[in-house]
């Protein structure tokens, strides 16, 4: 029987009344491509940008329950390769693991990055269609250059935040392209025939001397946001108590901080992470660009859990505020805890954040003393000092 997905959970993402596993577009996306799924090996399903494991676990649940028997009792097919995954939010990336683990699909999914592999042959793509065009024409090009030829593509999205040109781009890379009726305020583009496809690169743009360089989906791409252009403005000549892998760049998105910072300080080692894989991806190419990769590190990272206690004495922040399409104030202060986690006392964490969302109580019962160093419009850059 399908998969219900109320049974998925978000955890480890943050969690919350408003806040669900899966959506609509999920189970339409499914039902669409069911009959397309009947007779194909996992090992030739492919599930791009799911959030916590709707689709590939939803396909999952097919494909064993198609292998156990049909309709008549009689077998249908044993079942082959597992399905393959990619998604950008490593806490998505666990919490598919974690619902696979909890619902008995475990080994059934296998996570990737966004590459080559990651579709190899692929005869069935089940894709969340993202929002920012530059990262679906990537993905489109992805799959048209190394997918089967008889490939074909569900991508779908709640009907609120599709547009026309999404249609435009999947026809740069495929023949045909059909769209379903909608159900429950959600669609489903279906895209056939590949062809002229590519691995995708990162784009660049430059900016005072500061080269920036991003692949589709990054926030703010290859333009500096008015927050960070706020904290970069902003940042200190001098950072005390500096030394190797002193300084970090949480939510490091593009690594315009991290390369801006290790630019500003030719001693300094910078430590970059982001839980998402196209920043982590982005965030080496600004730095190879900018001429410091050999002093930044970038990695993916869920805050920084990879990192030990005091271990660091200054960090810059520029806090997301969306869980999927949804503001949540909850998400700035959990990095705020983990910040203070490795800062050594006396160390400062610098965030810019809207001023709206109101963090400095936050950031002063969480990590200590905060001061205002510049608001413009929109925007606060603050230093508070490990207590």
């Amino acid at each position: 029987m399908p998969l219900d997905l109320d049974d998925l959970r978000r955890a480890p993402d943050i969690e919350g009344p408003d806040l669900r596993a899966w959506d609509a577009a999920d189970r339409l996306i499914l039902d669409e491509s069911a009959a397309a799924r009947v007779g194909i090996d996992p090992g030739q399903i492919v599930v791009i940008g799911d959030t916590h494991g709707a689709l590939a676990l939803g396909a999952a649940a097919d494909s064993r329950d198609s292998a156990v028997g049909g309709a008549g009792g009689g077998a249908v097919r044993a079942v082959g390769g597992a399905i393959r995954a990619h998604q950008d939010a490593l806490l998505g990336e666990r919490a598919l693991i974690a619902n696979a683990e909890r619902l008995g699909l475990a080994g059934r999914v296998t996570s990737h990055p966004l590459d080559g592999a990651l579709v190899r042959d692929a005869r069935i793509v089940l894709m969340r269609l993202p929002r920012a065009l530059d990262q679906l024409r990537d993905t489109a090009a992805l799959i048209a250059a190394h997918a089967a030829p008889d490939v074909a593509v569900y991508a779908g999205r709640r009907v609120k935040h599709m547009a026309l040109a999404m249609n435009d781009v999947l026809s740069e890379r495929f023949d045909a392209i059909d769209v379903s009726h909608a159900r429950q305020k959600s669609r489903v583009l279906i895209a056939r025939g590949p062809y002229d496809g590519h691995d995708p690169e990162p784009r660049r743009a430059t900016h005072a001397g500061l080269v920036v360089c991003a692949y589709g989906g990054v926030f703010a791409g290859t333009s500096i946001d008015i927050g960070t252009r706020l904290l970069l403005e902003n940042l200190p000549d001098r950072i005390a108590g500096a030394r190797a892998d002193a300084a970090i760049d949480l939510a490091c998105g593009s690594g315009v901080v991290a390369a801006a910072l290790a630019r500003q300080h030719p001693d300094l080692r910078v430590y970059a992470c982001d839980q998402s894989a196209a920043a982590v991806a982005s965030a080496r190419a600004t730095a190879e660009a900018n001429g410091v990769a050999d002093r930044v590190r970038v990695e993916r990272d869920d805050a920084l859990s990879a990192l030990p206690d005091a271990s660091a004495s200054f960090i810059t922040l520029n806090p997301p505020f969306h869980a999927g399409a949804a503001i949540h104030e909850g998400l700035g202060p959990r990095l705020f805890a983990d910040a203070a986690r490795v800062l050594r006392p006396g160390g400062e964490l610098w965030t810019v954040f809207n001023s709206p969302l109101q963090y400095r109580p936050a950031l002063e019962r969480l990590v200590g003393p905060t001061r205002q160093i510049a608001r413009n419009p929109k925007f606060t850059v603050t230093a508070s000092t490990r207590r």
